[in-house]
């Protein structure tokens, strides 16, 4: 592939994830301008690495294991104090034995997704450690796969798996505690 033909294809692939690099980005750093900042860093680090992506594979996970590196390198070096958040105040079944008397029976998730709304959720998965956060909104609000998840973060299927069960209880209380409020 030449030059000019490698760039257009360049400019086509990346036209197609962007919003959902903007949507990953802006979970990551839980900030708009800063969302844009580094998304615009990993493409120009897509750009620069191109020749190194193998036409046929999926460049949508390539693209997006670049945007987390380069949030990872940058956080570190502006390590800043995160807020923990400690969720496990109230234990897991009085929330849920609450619920169940406000509510009956039925799917927890779909009847807070329903009551709450996505922009709740949404703001849920903002408000989650970090490492249950990505997994998480990577998960749940822009639909990818376990094994995409893998692939773009770098870490071990179990562990994409593991993140999302824990991270799933903290939304769960989190939201159970808004819906009862």
């Amino acid at each position: 592939m030449n030059k000019a033909t490698s760039e257009v294809e360049f400019e086509r692939l990346i036209a197609e994830v962007l919003d959902l690099a903007y949507g990953v980005a802006r979970r990551l750093t839980r900030n708009g301008d800063d969302a844009e900042d580094l998304v615009l860093e990993a493409v120009l680090q897509a750009k620069k690495g191109f020749h190194t992506f193998e036409p046929g594979t999926n460049f949508k996970a390539w693209f997006l294991k670049i945007l987390t590196n380069v949030f990872y390198k940058s956080r570190a070096k502006n390590r800043r104090a995160a807020a923990e958040t400690d969720i496990n105040e109230l234990s897991e079944r009085s929330l849920y034995d609450r619920w169940k008397e406000g509510n009956g029976e039925g799917d927890v998730e779909k009847i807070l997704e329903e009551r709450l709304g996505v922009e709740a959720i949404s703001k849920a998965i903002d408000a989650l450690p970090e490492e249950f956060r990505e997994v998480c909104a990577m998960y749940f609000l822009e639909d990818l796969s376990y094994q995409h998840i893998a692939e773009i973060l770098g870490i071990p299927l179990g562990t994409v798996r593991s993140r999302l069960h824990r991270g799933r209880a903290q939304l769960q209380r989190m939201l159970m505690e808004e819906a009862l409020a």
